[in-house]
Parts: C-alpha cells; structure tokens; sequence
C-alpha cells in the first residue's frame, strides 16, 4: 500500500468519468496480516519491506494469538521469504504452501480485496507516516469485524468435518 495507490471501481453516472487521485510518487508500505475465519481475529503488521524478517516478526505476533492447545495453520504463497532457510517458525504454526498462480485458495487475497476496496483506494497519502497510519487503521477497521472476517475467510471445501 501507498504510493501511487490504487484504484478500485466507484459508482458513477453512466457514460461519465469520474475524477481518482493518483499519485506519481513511490513510498510505500506492506501490511502482513493473517486471520482465522473461525474465531473471527486476525494478526497483522505494517512493515517497511516484506521480507525474512518481516515474515518472521509477523510469525511471532500471529503465534501469539494462537489459542492455548492449538495449531494454526498458515497458508503461504511462492514469495521468497515464505520459504527461506532463515524464517523461524514457531511451534504452534505450520506453514501451508500453496501452489502458484493460486490465489483463490488463501482467503487473505479477499482481505486485500476488502481492505483496497473499503479503505486504502483512491487515496493520496503525503508522507510515509500517513501511509502506515492508514494500514494500521485499516487493519484496526477489519479486526474490529469478527463478522466480517468470518464472512471474508470462510471456505466450504476447507471444513473439517468432525
């Protein structure tokens, strides 16, 4: 998120065009998020990079809000640091790797849909600070939302039947 932002679909009148910001400078920054559909929570941070060490703090805030006795399963894309050598994973985590071109199969994709869509588009932010404010409020936004979060991250085909 940042700049130059992005722009999403807005109603118009048919037929007109309506006027978006968009910004030709490029701060920017990476939310890292993760939620559990079937609690309702979610785990982010805003980093100045995505990298090993972001991946690997991000770990540590979502182990952190794993519930006693259980395992969270995380799935990850093909980024680099979803697989390096010097991630360090916590105990009560364990990585999924979904195959590539895949984004269907990881609901936090919709989490950006949403988050995109309902916060961060069609914006101008004039400083870094700004932009992480923004994540950070947005982030803040969808978690106030357990409702919200269920609906986004709920998949039929991934229920364990009991």
């Amino acid at each position: 998120m940042g700049q130059p932002g992005t722009l999403t679909r807005v109603w118009a009148a048919r037929g007109s065009r309506p006027v978006a910001p968009r910004d030709q400078r490029t701060a920017s920054a990476d939310l890292l998020g993760a939620i559990c559909p079937a609690r309702g929570v979610g785990a982010g941070l805003v980093m100045p990079v995505a990298d090993t060490a972001a991946m690997t703090a991000h770990l540590a805030e979502i182990s952190a809000g794993v519930a006693p006795g259980a395992q969270a399963l995380l799935g990850v894309d093909g980024a680099g640091w979803h697989a390096s050598a010097a991630l360090k994973v916590p105990d009560n985590i364990t990585l999924l790797h979904l195959p590539p071109y895949s984004p269907e199969l990881n609901p936090v994709e919709n989490v950006w849909a949403d988050l995109r869509r309902n916060k961060l588009s069609h914006r101008v932010f004039e400083t870094y600070d700004a932009i992480v404010d923004a994540g950070c409020d947005a982030w803040t936004w969808l978690i106030a939302q357990p409702d919200r979060i269920t609906s986004i991250g709920t998949r039929s085909w991934a229920q364990v039947n009991q």
